[in-house]
């Protein structure tokens, strides 16, 4: 069956880095899209960013530029590096996969802080 576990949640202050992992099991990972998402206390859960097959990443324009998305087909996981992060990038970070249907991972917290 279809796993994504995430991880690397932290606090931080702002300006600081953080990367987060996300581990897939069940699925021939290379040959899906892989997305992040967040969800922020009292809003709706929103598109961080997405790397494709051949390594193609979109980002929300909130944080292009500052946040990366890559991939590990060797080791099945997916990352999102964040760097200056700000106070409203607290959120729960949460794995995405379409395989046949939408698969979340259970989320890791980020939380920043001044």
């Amino acid at each position: 069956q279809v796993q994504l576990v995430e991880s690397g949640g932290d606090l931080v202050q702002p300006g600081g880095s953080l990367k987060l992992s996300c581990a897939a099991s069940g699925f021939t990972f290379s040959s899906y899209a892989m997305t992040w998402y967040r969800q922020a206390p009292g809003k709706e859960r929103e598109l961080v960013a997405t790397i494709t097959t051949t390594g193609r990443s979109t980002y929300a324009d909130s944080v292009k530029g500052r946040f990366t998305i890559s991939r590990d087909n060797a080791k099945n996981t997916v990352y999102l590096q964040m760097n200056s992060l700000k106070t409203e990038d607290t959120a729960v970070y949460y794995c995405r996969a379409y395989v046949g249907r939408i698969y979340w991972g259970q989320g890791t917290q980020v939380t920043v802080f001044s």
